[in-house]
């Protein structure tokens, strides 16, 4: 059996742009071949960036 290398994004954005990044993702992606992956969309309760004690949306920016 031979195995295809992976790749594991995890991407957050604000809620109101998810479908754009979805299908961004999706059209940019596929080869049509086996390995193309999966997109898995998750509602994201809380955010931390730990160094600037920034919460959510702010933890997320740039």
């Amino acid at each position: 059996m031979k195995l295809l290398p992976k790749v594991k994004l995890e991407i957050a954005v604000p809620t109101d742009i998810v479908e754009a990044v979805v299908e961004a993702i999706s059209r940019t992606a596929n080869t049509g071949k086996i390995g193309d992956g999966k997109v898995f969309v998750f509602e994201l309760e809380s955010a931390l960036r730990i160094r600037t004690g920034e919460r959510d949306a702010a933890a997320i920016a740039g």
